[in-house]
């Protein structure tokens, strides 16, 4: 029969966790993430490109890699904590919406991150930080990709089309007709896939001026629409 002891009256679970846990490991781990997510921040705001710049979501992928390190580093040593955190995580549900696909890019690195310098593995996450800044500075910034832009024009009689088509097949690369819509009895509103060459601003001078012609508006499409 085992005797109780009293030394293990005054024994303490939370006083055995606290002495395996290693403060410079943590503080490392953490200060690693930070300046990993320091990085990711500073990548991200050089290679956006999209309409509007939110800082939040940049600020929010630097907590994030520093939270994932956290919680890596809390449930890496007890088995059923991290039984637990996988079931408190497992209700929470994001309503952002994520728009732009680069943005989910960023988001899962933070993760990543956050996951490596939790785990202890410093040198990876530090070599995979700079691979990966690089690749995107030179993918996103340095290589340029013509983006197509839409062209929608509203005109009154129906044989300005065929002017309005002579016009954008001459100063254009490449066109296409995308839709064509009768608004009433003789307004009609076509939107065309257009490739423009290097004065786009000189094509919407002479669909102006072609009679019958309401409006022409041209819209820039690169993952979202920028008038």
């Amino acid at each position: 029969m085992d005797t109780i002891k009293f030394n293990d009256i005054f024994k303490s679970s939370f006083l055995e966790k606290t002495a395996s846990f290693s403060l410079i490991d943590s503080i490392l781990g953490l200060v690693v993430a930070f300046f990993v997510g320091l990085f990711i921040y500073a990548v991200y705001k050089k290679t956006f490109n999209g309409v509007i710049y939110s800082h939040s979501f940049n600020i929010s992928l630097l907590i994030m890699t520093m939270t994932t390190a956290l919680v890596i580093m809390g449930i890496s040593s007890n088995v059923l904590l991290s039984l637990g955190m996988v079931g408190a995580l497992s209700i929470v549900r994001f309503r952002t919406p994520i728009k732009d696909p680069m943005d989910l890019v960023y988001i899962f690195w933070a993760i990543v991150s956050g996951i490596l310098c939790g785990a202890g593995f410093i040198p990876l996450v530090i070599i995979g930080a700079v691979l990966i800044g690089l690749v995107l500075l030179v993918f996103v910034n340095k290589i340029t990709v013509e983006n197509p832009y839409l062209l929608i024009v509203k005109f009154e009689e129906d044989y300005a089309c065929e002017e309005v088509e002579r016009i954008i097949a001459a100063q254009s690369k490449k066109f296409a007709l995308k839709s064509k819509s009768i608004m009433s009895d003789v307004d009609i509103e076509t939107t065309y896939e257009v490739r423009v060459k290097q004065n786009d601003t000189k094509l919407m001078d002479n669909l102006t001026k072609v009679p019958g012609v309401k409006s022409a508006v041209m819209l820039s499409y690169d993952g979202n629409f920028t008038a």
